[in-house]
């Protein structure tokens, strides 16, 4: 059916309908929450759109877990943070997730660090002051590239507001990632969950099921904390419906063996 409409009215019906997409696909996988990501589908600053999307999202049964903001700190090029924190609060989502810069532990300067530490340092007050965490990405090319970057990173910063997500480094065998994942689990607040393969130098994303031996070890050690995590998909094979659905249940028997994270 088409809509005869102006420009950001058709804009409008897009994100609209992508976003209903998405929740239904959530809710048909028998999923309890979803991030949504300030990359594509809900750009800072735009209070309206959060709070519909919050209660689209509510309405279905689920929850949001935490807003991606995208956000990198201590660098130039990044939306004003005022626009970050309105977007997450119009949303109701629990916490900020961002990124500790933008060079890796082993290319970073003092003077990088500092910026990022005192950036995350003021993202944290201004977060913690409106109820709400900030937790960084566990990501290759920022500070927290390796647990002892992320570790140093969450000493300097030195605030209760300040949280990380993990997800395995791609390139690391299973004993360095629980390894990594036992340092920083008095940070952790959520996990991004996808199983890649390397191969001659690609990275191939592949069924979820296929890594069981290195997530059930990694779930175990995360319910040792006692609190409340959220583990969510973040890659699927090919992107596709299907796999998500098929991954979906996957994640769900391995969390329904062991208690509840």
């Amino acid at each position: 059916m088409w809509y005869p409409c102006d420009g950001n009215t058709a804009l409008w019906l897009c994100i609209t309908l992508i976003h209903n997409n998405i929740i239904a696909l959530a809710a048909q996988a028998g999923l309890t929450a979803i991030e949504w990501g300030g990359d594509l589908h809900l750009p800072p600053g735009d209070a309206r759109l959060a709070a519909q999307l919050g209660r689209q999202t509510r309405d279905a049964g689920l929850n949001v877990s935490a807003y991606g903001s995208y956000y990198r700190a201590g660098e130039e090029q990044n939306p004003p943070v005022a626009a970050v924190l309105e977007t997450a609060l119009a949303l109701e989502a629990p916490v900020i997730r961002v990124w500790a810069g933008r060079r890796g532990s082993d290319k970073a300067t003092p003077d990088h660090r500092a910026r990022v530490v005192d950036d995350l340092r003021r993202m944290a007050e201004m977060a913690s002051a409106a109820g709400l965490l900030l937790a960084c990405e566990y990501h290759g090319g920022t500070l927290t590239d390796t647990s002892a970057s992320a570790l140093q990173l969450f000493r300097e910063v030195d605030h209760p507001a300040l949280r990380t997500f993990w997800q395995p480094p791609v390139r690391q065998d299973q004993a360095a990632c629980l390894a990594g994942l036992r340092d920083v689990l008095p940070w952790l607040v959520n996990l991004h969950v996808f199983h890649w393969v390397v191969r001659d130098d690609r990275v191939e994303r592949r069924p979820l099921g296929e890594g069981a031996t290195a997530w059930r070890a990694y779930l175990e050690m995360v319910r040792t904390t006692g609190r409340e995590h959220c583990a969510s998909l973040e890659f699927v094979q090919d992107a596709a419906p299907e796999a998500m659905l098929r991954d979906a249940t996957t994640l769900k028997r391995w969390l329904n063996d062991s208690e509840r994270l």
